[in-house]
This record gives structure tokens, C-alpha cells and sequence, in this order.
């Protein structure tokens, strides 16, 4: 009896690994891989938070002092040239202006457009210069690793801020969307 249960579970075992998938396997770059990870999912949050907002609510802010939903994503749309440009090592893409005042429809094609940026320039960076120093805003130098930490942030911060404007104009998140019953 015990060499048929050892048998079923060595059978379930080899299943398992058989199976498992790719991404449990160990990686050679797992701080650019988690990067990447992170890139496409921001990109599905903000871009869905963007669509979502109705256009005439683009000028919204809760208050005075803080910014518009524009310029939210405006801010959002650079950021992500400056700090993909910047871990990739690539010089920033010329890009026509945008300001807080443009249409719906051309910040949200400015801000797809920088989410592909980051992907297609993210997609050959690795783990083996997170210690080089890249430029950073301001004319200050940072690690790579550390820009990639500050990316990661303020992917967080956007999209906190994104969902909350959306929640405050009667709107679920795309984030929360999936939750509803």
C-alpha cells in the first residue's frame, strides 16, 4: 500500500513539474524581468483609467492644489520616456508636444505610445548593470537598479492617483473592475 501511494504521488510529481509554468523557472534577470512585468500591467491600469474617464472630466482635480487628470497622465506620459530611455540606455524619442489642455483622444495615443516605448526598449535590459550610474532628473546620477525601483514607485503613485480620481467621478478603477460580482 505505501509503494502505491509513493508511486501516485512520484506520478503527480513528474506531473507537476512537467507542467508548471515558465515563470516559476529561475531567471537570469529577475529585477528586468519583474520591470518588464510591471511596465505591461501599468500600461493596462493607467491606459484603462484614462479611457475610462469621460473626456469633459480630463480638467478634473479634487482640489486647487492638486493636478488635473491631464496632467496626471500628461506627467505620466513623460516619465515613462525619461525613465525607460534612461535604464535602457537609449536617448529620449522625439515626441510631439503635449500639454494638459490637448483632446482625450491625444493624450491617451501619447501615453500608449510611451507605454510601447517602454516595452520595446525595456526588452533587452538585464541584471548585469543595475550598479551603473544613469542619468536622472535634475542632473542627478543614480544606479539603474535604484531607477528601476524609482519607476516601480512611481507607477504606484500614478496609478493611486488615477483610480482615485475615477472613484471621486463615480468610476471603478480597471484594476477593481474584475472584482465585481
Amino acid at each position: 500500500m505505501t509503494k502505491w501511494i509513493i508511486g501516485i504521488a512520484a506520478v503527480l510529481a513528474l506531473s507537476f513539474a512537467c507542467t508548471a509554468p515558465a515563470a516559476q523557472q529561475s531567471s537570469a534577470s529577475p529585477v528586468a524581468d519583474a520591470l518588464r512585468s510591471l511596465v505591461a500591467r501599468n500600461a493596462t491600469n493607467m491606459v484603462g483609467a484614462a479611457d475610462e474617464m469621460p473626456a469633459d472630466k480630463f480638467s478634473y482635480h479634487p482640489t486647487p492644489q492638486q493636478w488635473t487628470f491631464a496632467h496626471l497622465m500628461v506627467h505620466a506620459t513623460g516619465a515613462n520616456y525619461g525613465m525607460c530611455s534612461a535604464i535602457a540606455g537609449l536617448p529620449m524619442p522625439k515626441t510631439d508636444p503635449l500639454a494638459d489642455s490637448d483632446p482625450k483622444d491625444k493624450i491617451v495615443s501619447a501615453l500608449k505610445a510611451s507605454f510601447q516605448f517602454c516595452e520595446d526598449s525595456l526588452k533587452n535590459v538585464t541584471d548585469a548593470n543595475l550598479a551603473e550610474e544613469i542619468p536622472f532628473f535634475g542632473g542627478r546620477k543614480v544606479t539603474r537598479g535604484a531607477m528601476m525601483i524609482i519607476m516601480a514607485d512611481d507607477y504606484g503613485d500614478h496609478y493611486s492617483q488615477a483610480s482615485g480620481y475615477l472613484r471621486l467621478n463615480g468610476i471603478l478603477p480597471p484594476s477593481a473592475q474584475h472584482r465585481r460580482p
